[in-house]
């Protein structure tokens, strides 16, 4: 039987991941990880990415490690 237990979601692997929004704003409820901001120092950690919007093309940036809170944001579009 398969686990049912969450991946570890690591920052250099969100790139195109597919979200969706728990409670959805203004229609927007899918969204995609359209860029992975890297930090100015090399040696710091990854710490945001930007989300665009499916319908509208909107984006917003958040920590990336929002992405884990699952009252929030659940992975794939669902």
């Amino acid at each position: 039987m398969p686990s049912k237990q969450k991946n570890p979601l690591s920052p250099k692997k969100l790139l195109l991941t597919k979200w969706t929004a728990v409670n959805p704003t203004n229609k927007r409820k899918h969204f995609l990880v359209s860029k992975v901001i890297l930090p100015e120092l090399p040696e710091q950690a990854v710490e945001y990415v930007e989300l665009e919007a499916v319908i509208d093309k909107q984006s917003q940036v958040i920590a990336w490690r929002e992405l884990s809170n699952s009252p929030v944001w659940l992975q794939g579009w669902v």
